[in-house]
């Protein structure tokens, strides 16, 4: 969103108080047509500025921040499925590492079992860190986008984890 300058609005505003002055014509008579007339020319040239300007589109805003939540929503519920099979694979090897212990002593497949244990245990503790990153970088996001889409001038506050200090 772009401020506007000072000179800006006070261009505005002579060229609204001259457009009052004018709805009169010569005889003080009101002119509908020609205050028709005028008030169309106004809003053509206002919408031309407001392009001319980069006014931001709210809707477009809107509706991208729309896209971008779903296609988070669904990369999360992907890993969510994710983690769900690799917690369903490490069970599955804690049930057969039990069941191997039961039945021999064999210490190589123990020592693979374990790596096995450990290796899919820290992929599950990097796929959650994954998930809250993502999730907290979609709040951000989403937080910044509804403060700049309210039309708030002034510097917001930032959020503590953003910060860096304690809340």
């Amino acid at each position: 969103m772009q401020k506007t300058s000072h000179a800006q609005e006070s261009h505005c505003l002579s060229r609204l108080q001259h457009e009052r002055v004018s709805r009169l014509d010569s005889s003080g008579a009101y002119d509908r047509e020609a205050y028709d007339a005028r008030r169309e020319n106004r809003m053509a040239a206002r919408k031309k500025a407001e392009e001319e300007a980069g006014c931001t589109d709210y809707k477009k805003m809107y509706e991208e921040a729309l896209s971008t939540n779903e296609r988070l929503k669904s990369r999360l519920q992907g890993s969510k499925q994710e983690l769900v099979l690799v917690q369903t694979q490490l069970q599955r090897v804690k049930q057969r590492k039990v069941t191997l212990t039961e039945r021999s002593n064999d210490r190589s497949m123990l020592e693979t079992e374990k790596r096995e244990t450990s290796a899919l245990q820290k992929k599950i503790s990097d796929m959650e860190d994954e998930v809250k990153t993502e999730l907290s970088h979609s709040r951000d996001k989403t937080y910044w986008q509804n403060t700049l889409s309210a039309g708030g001038l002034a510097i917001p506050k930032l959020p503590c984890r953003q910060t860096g200090l304690s809340c």
